[in-house]
């Protein structure tokens, strides 16, 4: 049985600074796919970031950038599934991915965290569920813990960007199969692409 979904939420950082940096993929990702779809974000207080709703296939789907930094999403996500009970299941968080090579981006279906702060904190909001699906994107590790948060917060060259980009788009392109909880399709076609490091 499939289960479509009813809530796409993009995680990362607020403000200009970040707006560039490989942390605030996720977001990337949401925004670009707001644009496709004709949707207009609104900031809503209540849910501590911005909202959209769009009519796609005469259901309704909303998305979601939380105002709160990565480690705070889940008062964000918390706040608007409760108010519109979504169920995980039906929920898609985007987030960038240390454990995935630039040039590489994947869904997930529920699952472990891998130490995700973002995740983290949206799967304590949820009492502890972890059924949400993922769209994790590639931004690559830097080798050691240490610098982790550099690279994560550090500003991603215009090659990276370029080549996140293009993961994204290929993303969009499965989107109709991932709305439609038509995850292993999607997924099939999602993980036959590669973007080689140019």
């Amino acid at each position: 049985m499939t289960v479509p979904l009813k809530l796409i939420v993009g995680i990362g950082n607020p403000g200009d600074q970040y707006a560039n940096t490989r942390h605030n993929a996720g977001i990337w990702f949401v925004e670009r796919f707001a644009a496709d779809v004709g949707a207009v974000f609104k900031v809503e207080k209540k849910f501590f970031g911005r909202l959209a709703t769009v009519q796609i296939e005469n259901r309704e789907l909303k998305l979601l950038i939380p105002s709160t930094y990565m480690n705070e999403s889940g008062k964000s996500v918390g706040a608007l599934v409760r108010f519109f009970k979504i169920p995980p299941n039906r929920m898609l968080i985007a987030h960038d991915e240390l454990d995935l090579a630039i040039g590489i981006i994947r869904f997930k279906q529920a699952g472990g965290l891998a130490g995700h702060n973002g995740l983290r904190d949206i799967t304590r909001s949820l009492a502890g569920n972890q059924e949400f699906n993922r769209l994790r994107i590639g931004v690559g590790h830097p080798g050691s813990k240490e610098h982790v948060t550099g690279h994560v917060l550090g500003k991603a060259s215009a090659i990276d960007k370029n080549i996140i980009g293009r993961c994204i788009n290929e993303a969009l392109d499965c989107m109709p199969l991932a709305l439609n909880g038509e995850w292993e399709k999607a997924m099939n076609r999602l993980h036959n692409f590669k973007v080689e490091n140019e």
